[in-house]
């Protein structure tokens, strides 16, 4: 088996993928919500996204409604992928070490 995704591991942005992983294909969130959601700082939050980003498992639809900048947030399509093999890892492993039990 593999190691687990590093760029998923750790444990903020654990909690952003499987937040954006419950949203529907295609769907995103405003910034503010999943901060709130999460309740996150905004800017930790922006840096563990940004991260995600990189690593292409999210997007960032930046926006202007009426005068105010928006942030929309959505997993990718990789990311999706990302994450339902590092859940299956992890599965994997926590399954394993219940049989390793004496």
């Amino acid at each position: 088996m593999n190691g687990l995704d590093p760029v998923i591991h750790a444990e903020a942005r654990l909690r952003v993928i499987t937040a954006l992983n419950t949203l529907g294909e295609g769907n995103s969130i405003a910034f503010p919500r999943l901060r709130k959601m999460l309740a996150m700082t905004a800017g930790n939050l922006s840096t563990h996204l940004r991260k995600l980003e990189d690593a292409n498992y999210v997007a960032q639809k930046k926006t202007i409604e009426g005068r105010t900048p928006a942030t929309y947030v959505s997993i990718t399509t990789a990311g999706r992928a990302a994450f339902l093999s590092y859940r299956k890892q992890l599965l994997s492993l926590l399954d394993s070490e219940e049989k390793v039990q004496p």
